[in-house]
């Protein structure tokens, strides 16, 4: 019972966006050592900009 509600748990997080910031952090330190993280705060903003800013629609 605790496993599963551990595995819905992460899943909820995963699909609300709430672990993108330590999904991020494990993607730099696997794949861009040379280069400083961005910060928490920082990261969000951009975040925020991709995914609202620009047209969003279909016509």
């Amino acid at each position: 019972m605790f496993i599963n509600l551990k595995l819905f748990w992460r899943n909820v997080r995963r699909l609300s966006g709430d672990d993108a910031y330590e999904c991020y952090l494990k993607h730099h330190r696997e794949h861009h050592q040379d280069v400083t993280p961005l910060s928490k705060a920082a990261f969000f903003r951009q975040w925020q900009d991709e995914k609202w800013n620009g047209i969003k629609r279909c016509c």
